[in-house]
């Protein structure tokens, strides 16, 4: 290859969605939407387990950090894609660039992580209900949590290193509306085959590991369920796992429509299309998926935004009441009188029997 095509460059150029004029003001609109629902539905499912003590529980600590991954993870392509689209400029700088590969693949995989960590709450929970709060204590939760971050970043880590160690040619133009793996490597001038090596063995581990936890767990919960005599209590049992099934079916049903069907021409189309789906779509849904189905999450969600819509109190109800007794002011007067002191009536108690 020529000298003058392997010059180290310093940003690329992201291809985005649509190049026609005509459809940028729509794909703005559409995607301030869907990430402006996203950080406020998220937001409050946060907060609604902070503030409400009865959510205070393993689902709800693994739930709380899902929300808060799909927060980063939404945050890392479509703020760049709208500034983009804002701005008319597809540039985007090469640190930039490897930063935005890091976060996304380092919060897409912790997301399938959480899941199957999920997974794990549920099945102690119907399988072992009796000793459910012994395995899944504040200790272990913390280290199911902490050993995924590890993994998930160690991975995502070494993708990158990798990345920076290679050449790419002048004037790149990435397929895609964000810095992925595979359209990154197109691009390379280098020789990419310990990469492609690297990206396989991950593939295989970081993808097949959730997954058949995922599975494993739910086996054994249908198995533990289906004994059961009562209607009502298989259903008890299954509604518990209703919101999470639905978000692993999206997530995983996803990813097999598009990456198990043969290679073709419109091969990078179906890559965007799993990437927003997967980095956009699922993560708006989340928040609505576990608030809908959940009667507890219903209940902290309406406690919390009944605490923020409630009106400011008047300035009467800012002050202390004191009753006056009648026999210190007669019969005929016993109105009560507001007492304009921070403390209220407390911070008289001291002088009454002085006068």
């Amino acid at each position: 290859m020529e000298p003058e095509n392997q010059t180290k460059i310093s940003e690329f150029f992201l291809q985005g969605l649509s190049e026609k004029p005509e459809h940028q003001t729509l794909l703005f609109t559409m995607f301030l939407s869907t990430y402006l629902v996203t950080i406020i539905g998220n937001a409050l499912i946060i907060l609604a387990i902070i503030t409400d003590s009865h959510l205070h529980t393993p689902m709800y600590f693994f739930l709380f950090n899902l929300s808060l991954i799909d927060t980063l993870l939404s945050s890392t392509t479509v703020p760049k894609m709208l500034a983009n689209i804002q701005t008319q400029s597809r540039a985007i700088p090469f640190v930039g660039c490897l930063t935005q590969m890091h976060a996304f693949h380092l919060f897409g995989t912790m997301d399938s992580f959480l899941l199957a960590v999920m997974a794990i709450d549920r099945f102690m929970a119907i399988v072992h209900p009796l000793h459910y709060l012994v395995p899944m204590c504040p200790h272990v939760c913390g280290l199911l949590l902490g050993a995924s971050w590890m993994i998930t970043n160690l991975q995502s880590l070494i993708h990158t290193c990798l990345m920076a160690q290679l050449t790419f040619c002048a004037g790149s133009e990435i397929s895609h509306f964000f810095c992925d793996l595979m359209p990154l490597l197109k691009l390379s001038c280098s020789d990419t085959h310990t990469n492609e090596l690297v990206i396989f063995a991950f593939g295989i581990v970081m993808g097949t590991s959730p997954l058949s936890c995922i599975l494993l767990s739910y086996i054994r919960i249908f198995w533990t369920v289906f004994k059961i005599l009562s209607t009502r209590g298989k259903w008890k049992a299954f509604s518990t796992c209703g919101s999470h099934l639905t978000v692993v079916s999206l997530s995983y049903g996803t990813i097999f429509a598009v990456y198990l069907e043969p290679t073709s021409p419109s091969s990078s189309q179906k890559d965007k299309a799993a990437a927003l789906m997967c980095g956009v779509v699922i993560p708006m849904l989340n928040p609505f998926i576990y608030s809908l189905q959940n009667k507890d999450m219903k209940a902290a969600l309406g406690k919390l935004i009944g605490k923020v819509a409630s009106p400011c109190p008047r300035p009467e109800q800012l002050l202390d009441v004191y009753h006056v007794p009648g026999s210190l002011l007669g019969a005929r007067d016993t109105e009560m009188h507001p007492i304009p002191y921070p403390g209220g009536v407390q911070s008289l108690a001291g002088n009454r029997d002085m006068e």
